[in-house]
């Protein structure tokens, strides 16, 4: 499954329900520069059954917004604009996954520190509950899917054991986009609607 990503600034391309409503399945997310991304996909392997996830797919979610109409999604992308937040740095911080009815279900990287990405993600749901959309209640963990696991996929312990070498230096974070998603014949495509860029001025 490949993931494509196109520039898409919310011209073209929506779903169209029942043939009255358009809907735009949206989320907000970072996109972590090429090093960080190329030392990702070293890391990738020795986990039987794991779907690995390509270099176009590999981000990290800041908020999941979900299908909303195409005037709730220009609510959205204006609002997102209007958020303010300095730059900041992070880095990769090991392996973990999570499990269903303990069974593996997806392998992640890490990232450290959590404290900025926390705080962006309350600045972008408050955003998107500004522009009419739902409040996300789920716990926000920030992390990058590496892979996927079906039934028998596993085990990852001793994967996850051995990922002390997925450290690094920071990043910096100057930047969070929102994408559209939309099902295409071999896989989600993911369209770039918008980049808004962080404050140079910390203590802006």
């Amino acid at each position: 499954m490949r993931v494509i990503f196109k520039e898409n600034r919310f011209a073209g391309g929506a779903r169209t329900v029942k043939g009255t409503v358009t809907m735009r399945r949206l989320f907000a997310a970072i996109r972590p520069p090429r090093p960080i991304r190329q030392r990702l996909l070293a890391a990738m392997g020795g986990v039987r059954g794991a779907r690995w996830l390509d270099e176009d797919q590999l981000h990290l979610t800041l908020r999941f917004i979900g299908e909303v109409d195409r005037h709730v999604a220009g609510d959205v992308h204006a609002a997102l604009g209007a958020v303010h937040h300095p730059v900041f740095e992070i880095a990769l911080s090991g392996i973990g996954a999570f499990e269903r009815r303990g069974q593996p279900t997806t392998i992640w990287a890490g990232v450290t520190p959590h404290e900025p990405l926390k705080a962006l993600h309350k600045k972008i749901d408050q955003a998107c509950l500004r522009a009419g959309v739902e409040p996300d209640r789920r716990a926000y963990m920030p992390h990058i899917t590496l892979a996927r696991l079906g039934r028998g996929g596993g085990p990852v312990q001793a994967r996850i054991e051995d990922s002390g070498a997925l450290t690094g230096e920071r990043f910096a974070v100057d930047e969070f986009r929102l994408y559209e998603s939309e099902l295409g014949a071999h896989g989600p495509i993911y369209s770039l609607v918008a980049s808004y860029p962080l404050k140079r001025d910390p203590a802006g």
